[in-house]
């Protein structure tokens, strides 16, 4: 498993029911995006002095236990899909409880734009470069650009 990130669950994301708040499983994958791309050499500052961002078209969350709090959750990112120039992706999430159960499993699918033409972007060939590098999932799939 590629994890890329592992913290506690903290009180402000617990719900009603004294479980792991929705919301919170997407806040933790999201996290694991930019570790993922930060431990890869796609770096935030990067992508701000090229003014590229990523953006979300779909988020899926599939919950198969419950968090409770004080727990420590592990989250792992790998390429599921992508096109051939890397302009549209793919990322599937497993979200782990410190017992080691699996908690949930979370599928993004995404795509760069260029924030000043508000258009969606490829990425330039520096930074294509090392997203290739990142990892995929057994079942990985490459669309032709």
């Amino acid at each position: 498993m590629n994890t890329f990130f592992e913290g506690p669950v903290l009180w402000s994301q617990i719900d009603a029911n004294m479980h792991l708040r929705h919301s919170a499983y997407a806040d933790f994958a999201a996290q694991a995006r930019l570790n993922l791309l930060d431990q890869f050499g796609l770096t935030a500052a990067q992508f701000q002095a090229l003014k590229i961002g990523p953006i979300l078209f779909r988020e899926e969350l599939i919950y198969h236990r419950e968090v409770s709090a004080n727990d420590t959750v592990r989250v792992s990112c790998e390429i599921s899909r992508c096109k051939k120039d890397g302009s549209r992706w793919s990322i599937r999430h497993e979200l782990f409880r410190k017992d080691g159960i699996k908690a949930a499993t979370i599928y993004v699918d995404g795509a760069w734009i260029d924030m000043q033409k508000r258009k969606l972007t490829a990425l330039p060939p520096e930074l294509m470069e090392k997203f290739q590098t990142l990892p995929r999932t057994e079942d990985f799939t490459e669309d032709p650009a």
